[in-house]
């Protein structure tokens, strides 16, 4: 049993973070990830931080609600926790407590709560996050993505990856453009890396006969993806098992599965065959659950994330090694910023992320001499 604690203050800052290109998806592009510093210090002066990485593109998500609903959290925080005070027995009672008090309507904003606590409440009890969730490993291997673009920018940004030593590549489809545009990017990466594994995503941005399309396009480019993820409409199950048939390759559901509820319709229906997990779709308490049903219902793990810093990377890397047991890992945002404001945690060796450093909670801390704003005020939709 550990001893519970209160929390003295929750504050949160603007974190934004510069990419060396935009990051495209099926829904939209994202410049500089607009992303929320979140501090807890407990009663004995313990720190933890959290990252929430909302993306508009991704879910609708915007920084300012989610710095809204930490906010709101900040105010009633301390005054319940030093009536109830809370520990790593307890956690998921405060978590709860957060989503009930405004926090399910923002997930990063739930993930950067939650990553905070949990990384305040391990640090005083000296074990590592990966630790907490599990302790099956400390080591990881990691995909990278090609965003939408030209052909000829996909291929220049797969030979990058696999100069960083990365073989399995995720390519984002879908869009304006169409099944045409992605078929001619995809032909051109598959020309500069025949040997890599591909992760297809649609991020839920295809209709039934534009996947059909792409299928048929890549059989003729000689091409069998890894995984195809989230191409469908999250709520186009039957369209996703009919496509899982048709392709006879392996589906993950992404935008369709944000808590352990929608498993049993996944399995069911044979719209997926595994889970793609991330903490951001509604924080960790539900992420841990997301992942207990998956297996219990015979269904695949991967773990991946928003435009994320290291923080909320090392987070998922502790879960995912943590539990052990997951097929696909998609890890790869601190690679597409310009600056780091952290240091610590994990780390990257070519695909490898290790998290044998860290040696209690996440091991993140703001690096010495890096200023974030003071304030979330003025933040704009």
């Amino acid at each position: 049993m550990h001893d519970s604690v209160a929390i003295r203050r929750l504050s949160v800052k603007p974190l934004n973070l510069p990419l060396h290109a935009p990051f495209g998806i099926a829904g939209g592009a994202q410049d500089l990830a607009r992303n929320l510093l979140v501090e807890i210090e407990l009663a004995d002066g313990t720190l933890g931080l959290g990252e929430a990485a909302p993306f508009p593109a991704y879910n609708g998500e915007t920084q300012a609600q989610a710095a809204r609903v930490l906010a709101d959290a900040a105010a009633w925080l301390p005054a319940i926790t030093a009536r109830h005070p809370v520990g790593l027995d307890n956690w998921r009672g405060l978590a709860e407590e957060f989503s009930i008090r405004g926090g399910s309507a923002s997930g990063s904003a739930r993930c950067g709560f939650e990553t905070a606590l949990l990384d305040a409440l391990t640090r005083r009890a000296s074990v590592t996050l990966e630790r907490f969730f599990g302790g099956a490993g400390q080591v990881l291997i990691t995909d990278m993505t090609v965003t939408t673009g030209s052909p000829e920018e996909s291929a220049a940004a797969v030979r990058k990856i696999r100069a960083l030593g990365i073989r399995t590549v995720k390519v984002k489809v879908g869009g304006p453009r169409g099944p045409a545009h992605d078929l001619a990017r995809l032909a051109s990466i598959h020309e500069a890396a025949p040997d890599s594994p591909l992760i297809i995503d649609g991020n839920a941005g295809l209709a039934r006969a534009q996947a059909t399309e792409l299928v048929r396009g890549l059989r003729a480019l000689g091409v069998t993806p890894a995984l195809l993820e989230q191409w469908l409409a999250p709520d186009d199950l039957e369209g996703a098992a009919a496509l899982a048939k048709e392709s006879g390759w392996l589906l993950a559901a992404d935008e369709a599965a944000r808590t352990a509820a929608d498993v049993p319709k996944l399995a069911a229906s044979g719209a997926a065959q595994l889970v793609n997990i991330k903490i951001m779709k509604s924080g960790l308490a539900a992420a841990l659950d997301l992942a207990a049903a998956a297996r219990a219902h015979g269904l695949g793990l991967m773990i991946g994330g928003n435009v994320e810093s290291r923080l909320a990377m090392t987070t998922s890397a502790c879960l995912a090694s943590g539990l052990g047991g997951f097929s696909f890992v998609d890890l790869d945002t601190p690679l597409f910023l310009s600056s780091d404001p952290f240091e610590g945690g994990m780390e990257y060796a070519l695909d490898r992320i290790s998290l044998a450093k860290i040696r209690a909670g996440h091991g993140l801390s703001v690096r010495p001499g890096h200023e974030l704003p003071a304030s979330c005020e003025q933040l704009s939709e």
